[in-house]
C-alpha cells in the first residue's frame, strides 16, 4: 500500500500542486505559537516540552486515525495516505520558482531571475550575476527534493500509515519556527534560513508572510535548542539516504568524494551531505562567497569541476527525477518481496 500512495499522491501532485497551504500550515503556525506563549522560557528544557506535545500528538492521531480507516476499509485507508502525502509532499510548490528561473536565465534575463530568486530566498538578489544565481537555484532544487519529497517519502515508509510524513513534516517546520536563531549563520536556500519557517515559504504574500514568522530570538535564548537537535536527528539517515540515491544516479565516485570531504564545512552539516553529493553528482561547483545586499555571504565551496551556469539546471532536474524513479524502484521491490515473502 505504501508504494500506490506514493504513486498516487506524486501524480496527483504532478496533475494539481497545493500551492496555496494556508489550510495546512496557518493552524500548525497557530499551534506552534500558543506552545510557544505557554512554555517559552528561553530554556531548552521548556522547548523540549513544547516540541513534544506539538509532534508526538500529531503523530499518534495521523496512525490512529489510519488505523481506524483502514481496519473499517482498506481502500478509506489507502485514501488517507494519499490525502497525508498531497500535503506533506511538496517539490511542486517550489519547482515553479526553479523553472520560472532556468527559463530567465535561458532567455538571457538576469534581471528577472535575480527577482524570481529574491522571492524564493526572501532577501536581495540584485548583485548577484548569472552564475551565482544558477548556482542558488541548484542548491534551492536540491535542498527542497530532499525536505519535501526524499525526507516525508523515507518517514512514510518506515512508519505506519502516514504518521512518519506527519513526523518529518511537523518537526521540520518548527526547527525552522523555533531553531531558526540556533542556526544563525547557516547558508542556503530561503527554505533554510533564519527565522523563515514552512509557512513563510508556503503561503504566499508579504502579510501572511509577517503575520506567521517567528520574532527573532535574543541572545543566549535557547527554547529552539531541542527542535533544532531533535529534527537533525530525524533527518540524519534521510539525507544521507537521498545523497546515496544522487551518486547512484549521478557521477558515483564524485559524489562520495565530495561527501566525506566537503559536507562537514557546510554550517547545517546535515543539509550539507546532501549538496556536497548532489554537487559532486552533477560535476558542479556550488557554495562558495556571493553577495548578500552590502555583505558578503562567506560559505564553503562544494562540489567539483565547472562553475554552475544555465545547462547545469537541466541536469540537476534529471538527477532529481532519476533519483526519484530509483526511490519508487526500490520500494516497488520491497513491496514485491513483502507480497510474496
Amino acid at each position: 500500500m505504501s508504494f500506490l500512495s506514493l504513486l498516487i499522491a506524486l501524480a496527483l501532485e504532478q496533475w494539481r500542486p497545493l500551492v496555496d497551504r494556508r489550510a495546512l500550515f496557518a493552524p500548525m503556525a497557530g499551534y506552534a505559537g500558543l506552545l510557544e506563549r505557554s512554555f517559552d522560557a528561553g530554556e531548552a528544557r521548556q522547548g523540549a516540552i513544547a516540541w513534544i506535545l506539538a509532534v508526538i500528538p500529531a503523530t499518534l492521531l495521523a496512525w490512529a486515525a489510519y488505523a481506524a480507516l483502514a481496519a473499517a476499509n482498506p481502500f478509506l485507508g489507502l485514501a488517507f495516505n494519499v490525502l497525508v502525502l498531497y500535503f506533506t509532499l511538496g517539490f511542486r510548490q517550489h519547482s515553479h520558482y526553479f523553472t520560472d528561473i532556468h527559463k530567465a536565465l535561458k532567455d538571457g534575463d538576469s534581471a528577472t531571475a535575480r527577482r524570481l530568486l529574491a522571492e524564493w530566498r526572501g532577501h536581495p538578489c540584485d548583485a548577484l550575476s548569472a552564475a551565482e544565481v544558477a548556482r542558488l537555484t541548484i542548491e534551492g532544487a536540491l535542498t527542497v527534493s530532499h525536505r519535501h519529497v526524499f525526507g516525508p517519502m523515507f518517514w512514510f515508509v518506515l512508519l505506519p500509515g502516514p504518521s512518519g510524513a506527519v513526523l518529518y513534516r511537523f518537526a521540520l517546520f518548527l526547527s525552522r519556527r523555533w531553531a531558526g536563531m540556533a542556526r544563525a549563520g547557516d547558508s542556503g536556500p530561503l527554505l533554510d534560513l533564519p527565522g523563515v519557517g514552512d509557512a513563510t515559504v508556503d503561503i504566499a504574500g508579504p502579510e501572511t508572510r509577517a503575520a506567521l514568522e517567528r520574532p527573532e530570538a535574543s541572545e543566549g535564548h535557547r527554547f529552539g535548542e531541542f527542535a533544532r537537535v531533535a529534527f537533525d536527528v530525524i533527518d540524519w539517515l534521510p539525507a544521507r539516504i537521498s545523497a546515496t540515491a544522487f551518486a547512484v544516479v549521478g557521477d558515483f565516485e564524485d559524489a562520495i568524494y565530495c561527501w566525506r570531504t566537503q559536507a562537514a564545512r557546510w554550517p547545517d552539516r546535515i543539509l550539507g551531505v546532501v549538496l556536497a553529493a548532489g554537487a559532486g553528482a552533477l560535476g558542479v561547483r556550488l557554495g562558495m562567497p556571493v553577495p548578500r545586499g552590502a555583505t558578503l555571504e562567506d560559505r564553503p565551496e562544494l562540489g567539483l569541476g565547472e562553475d554552475a551556469d544555465t545547462p547545469y539546471l537541466d541536469s540537476t532536474v534529471g538527477l532529481i527525477w532519476r533519483a526519484l524513479v530509483l526511490w519508487l524502484a526500490a520500494l516497488l521491490a520491497l513491496s514485491v518481496a513483502r507480497a510474496f515473502g
